[in-house]
């Protein structure tokens, strides 16, 4: 085995590394819920969620992919160093999710794997290698490159804000009426709810190292 894949070869794993320790703070957060509301024990929720998770990269496209393998460009670098700078940026964001994990501190894995290959270009590469997406948005209103991802990681916890306190002033309203009984389909509901919860996870999250990957 010669060096460029020997050295591929360890990329990929540490990417899949990396999905494992994004697992120790994204699976705590989709099974909290159903546990603490005892509509599954730790085992099934864990369960579910790996399965709806494994499931989310498999069906639900590639367009995560694309944008993640497209916001910085190595294509006039040699091999060896191209997969040297992955290799430095992954492992930020590897180290960044260890301490978190460890001190007990919920994070974002996105953000520690966009912002890890981002300072990792810009030491190594300049700031010419990175797809700021500025222009475009700019000039023609398209969100593209780095532009693109900081505004979905920046807005999605703000559309799940607004979102989750409507949908629980509705709930509200519809079972202002409602007897005890009503907790059983509630908490059938809510296997729904997970699956599909880790479903939407799988295709985001599950889809970044993939585009890493085929960077």
């Amino acid at each position: 085995m010669d060096i460029i894949a020997a050295m591929t070869l360890l990329c990929v794993l540490l990417l899949v590394f990396f999905d494992f320790t994004n697992g120790f703070h994204d699976t705590a957060n989709m099974v909290a819920a159903t546990v603490a509301t005892q509509a599954m024990t730790p085992v099934q929720a864990i369960g579910l969620v790996s399965l709806f998770t494994f499931l989310g990269p498999l069906l639900g496209g590639t367009a995560v992919a694309q944008t993640l393998g497209d916001f910085v460009q190595l294509d006039d670098y040699t091999a060896d160093a191209g997969i040297l700078i992955v290799l430095s940026g992954v492992s930020g964001a590897i180290l960044w999710n260890l301490l978190t994990w460890w001190r007990g501190l919920p994070s974002s894995s996105s953000h520690a794997l966009v912002g890890g290959l981002v300072g990792a270009v810009l030491v190594s590469a300049g700031p010419d290698h990175v797809r700021w997406g500025w222009s475009a948005l700019v000039n023609q209103g398209q969100w593209t490159g780095l532009t693109k991802i900081v505004a979905a990681l920046l807005f999605s916890p703000l559309a799940g804000f607004f979102a989750g306190f409507l949908l629980l002033r509705l709930l509200r309203l519809l079972l202002r009426g409602a007897t005890p009984r009503v907790n059983r389909p509630l908490r059938r509901l809510q296997w729904l709810g997970a699956a599909w919860l880790a479903f939407s996870h799988g295709t985001n999250d599950g889809q970044k190292s993939m585009g890493i990957i085929t960077m």
